[in-house]
């Protein structure tokens, strides 16, 4: 079994800006100039939906290498509904969270219509960030 830990350090700077520093790559988040930030970069939910688009397309080239499909490239679209009252500390009946998570995949490659939904579900199946998001992964929030 190969195991990898994966390590993101961050820093919370003026008002929303987030830094964070991923093998020397610098990310910033921040919010909107309408939440209060100073919309230097995309929002905490909208890297992670980016993160899961990119997971679909990196998977989807390694699964199109492995089964020698030209894949020329992927549309993907990831999109959910939020209720920010439970981020804002208000109370809400459902979740904090997404109700749901859609993601919209166009596949550029000669494969038929059948094919391509296969080899889209083999690509959700191996994606790490779809299985986290799917699976209800441990979360350890702790003092430094």
């Amino acid at each position: 079994m190969a195991k990898k830990t994966v390590v993101v350090e961050s820093t919370l700077n003026e008002k929303f800006v987030i830094e964070s520093d991923i093998r020397g790559h610098r990310i910033i988040i921040d919010q909107p100039t309408n939440a209060g930030g100073n919309d230097t970069g995309p929002t905490p939910l909208e890297l992670l939906f980016a993160s899961l688009a990119g997971c679909i397309g990196s998977i989807g080239r390694i699964v199109a290498m492995q089964k020698r499909i030209e894949l020329r490239g992927m549309r993907i679209k990831v999109e959910g509904p939020l209720d920010t009252d439970g981020l804002l500390g208000k109370p809400i009946d459902g979740r904090v969270g997404f109700e749901g998570i859609t993601v919209s995949v166009d596949v550029d490659a000669n494969l038929s219509a059948e094919e391509k939904e296969a080899f889209i579900h083999e690509v959700d199946r191996r994606c790490p960030v779809s299985e986290n998001l799917m699976n209800a992964t441990p979360v350890n929030v702790k003092l430094a």
